[in-house]
């Protein structure tokens, strides 16, 4: 990372998600300033999800793609009496992401698969088993997330059942559309669980940056057969 001494970064992380992001830039010599743009909170609703995990017997492959889905599905198997590590012997476990993994790997859970780039895309190309025939739980934010997992699953001919694990929400009091003004940090760091590739434009006299492209789709939970 590039010396950033003297300057004051913002970073935008969920609040239980600040504390890499802040050493990084510390490590470059940045002031840091923690503005959480958003809080991890749980669905609407758990029934879907705890539909699903009461089946886990009936799935082969248990893809993750943060961190997020797996604090939510190893909570509420805990209040089954069960645990992400003492899974069904034929239930497999892909993970889309480091911290994913390593969250994994922190609860006795290591993943299967892990893809060699650290995106969904990249899970698609590169998983070890042929769709047609499988059946998949994908635990996901309840809204604003990619369907593209779900879709390319179920092209492939596999059955997908995709469920709300957490959502993501502003935080109360935040103020929506603001820019920053005279005093505010010269640099804003929007880091997001789904953003890869950094946007950047000038706002009230500081540089605002953007990790990633924005993201889209939603639904609370849907069960994708494959043509369907």
């Amino acid at each position: 990372m590039a010396d950033l001494g003297g300057r004051t970064i913002a970073v935008t992380r969920a609040e239980t998600q600040l504390g890499e992001a802040r050493r990084l830039f510390e490590a470059a010599g940045a002031s840091v300033v923690d503005l959480p743009a958003l809080v991890v909170t749980p669905p609407d609703e758990w029934g879907p999800l705890d539909d699903a995990l009461a089946e886990l017997e009936d799935f082969h492959w248990l893809v993750f793609s943060s961190g997020n889905g797996v604090e939510a599905v190893e909570q509420r198997l805990r209040r089954l009496g069960r645990s992400l590590a003492h899974r069904p012997s034929g239930l497999r476990i892909a993970a889309v992401g480091r911290k994913t993994a390593r969250q994994l790997e922190a609860l006795g859970a290591p993943a299967d698969f892990i893809p060699p780039s650290f995106v969904a895309d990249s899970l698609l190309e590169h998983f070890p088993a042929p769709g047609w025939g499988l059946r998949l739980l994908l635990p996901r934010v309840q809204s604003g997330g990619r369907t593209l997992l779900a879709e390319a699953f179920a092209e492939a001919g596999a059955r997908v059942v995709e469920v709300a694990a957490y959502e993501t929400r502003c935080p109360a009091g935040l103020r929506r559309g603001g820019s920053p003004g005279a005093g505010a940090p010269r640099w804003d760091h929007l880091q997001q669980r789904q953003n890869r590739q950094p946007h950047l434009r000038a706002a009230g006299g500081g540089l605002w940056a953007r990790l990633g492209r924005p993201t889209g789709g939603g639904g609370r939970g849907v069960d994708r057969a494959p043509n369907q």
